[in-house]
């Protein structure tokens, strides 16, 4: 026993140890930091209690509430459409067709994409004057877009940039549909039953641990979507895309208050956990594993 439990513990070392060093040592100095005013062209630092925190929500920031707003507008936007859209991709990609393995190649391509390069790309393509996508709605006689230069478009912009990387929530859609057992289909086949009722009584109920999986995923991710605001818009225009952890980068890397920062940084931890626990717990509701156990 002994032996055994030495040998778990010199494997997982490397793993606990890599965890306590980059994850949780800077977590707790983070939180330590918020509880200062460490400010990084200052020589003395004072530990201030809760005053960031207070700061925080006694409306003196208005950046602070309109990066949140903007923030949680993005999820609300950009969480349905990449499952979707992800769903339906893979629903596609599992048909048996000729050529199938080159179509999935090609969607997961983009997902190795450099983001600076996929920024340009986009930048490149939703420029108002001289983009791709305005020069074919204009020779369709359809009307046109301020894309990312535009207050009201520029949220659904960035959703839009973002869907281009969903090549690896396909796969791992894929690879639950993999695990659906064929005699499932070929049940609901002998009862007369169409594609219809395959997705909505085999496919989609047996999915629902990968939906769930990859609901979980997707909503940290925006959450803390970063690239997007630095490259594409810089928070522009008129900060109407001033993303949360662009404010936290731009808090602490420009104006220098990182112990300000670290508050910022641990509002977005519990929110993010708190949506976490939210989707767990609806979870024992909606997802089913096979044999019709609940979650």
């Amino acid at each position: 026993m002994r032996k055994g439990m030495f040998y778990g513990l010199l494997f997982t070392a490397p793993a606990i140890l890599g965890f306590a060093i980059f994850t949780l040592g800077p977590m707790i100095a983070s939180l330590v930091l918020s509880l200062t005013n460490y400010n990084v062209f200052q020589d003395q630092t004072s530990f201030v209690g809760l005053d960031n925190f207070v700061r925080l929500f006694s409306g003196k920031d208005e950046l602070f509430y309109k990066s949140l707003g903007i923030t949680f507008y993005f999820v609300v936007l950009r969480v349905p459409a990449v499952i979707l859209i992800s769903f339906g991709i893979a629903l596609l990609l599992n048909l048996n067709v000729k050529g199938r393995a080159i179509f999935r190649t090609i969607i997961y391509l983009p997902s190795i994409v450099p983001a600076v390069a996929s920024a340009m790309i986009w930048m490149w393509l939703l420029n108002p004057d001289l983009g791709l996508i305005n020069s074919l709605l204009s020779r369709l006689h359809l009307p046109t877009s301020d894309w990312l230069y535009g207050e009201s478009s520029v949220i659904p912009s960035v959703v839009l940039t973002t869907l281009w990387g969903i090549g690896s929530t396909v796969i791992i859609f894929l690879a639950g549909l993999s695990g659906i057992p064929r005699q499932y289909y070929e049940a609901i086949e002998v009862d007369g039953g169409g594609w219809f009722r395959k997705l909505s009584h085999v496919t989609v109920p047996m999915v629902t641990p990968t939906i769930f999986f990859n609901t979980i995923m997707t909503i940290i991710g925006s959450f803390q979507v970063f690239n997007e605001a630095y490259i594409l818009t810089q928070g522009g225009p008129n900060n109407r895309s001033l993303f949360y952890v662009f404010y936290l980068w731009r808090t602490g890397f420009r104006d220098a208050e990182m112990g300000y920062a670290s508050a910022l940084a641990w509002i977005l931890f519990i929110i993010i956990l708190f949506f976490t626990f939210i989707v767990f717990r609806t979870s024992k509701s909606w997802v089913y594993y096979e044999g019709g156990d609940r979650a």
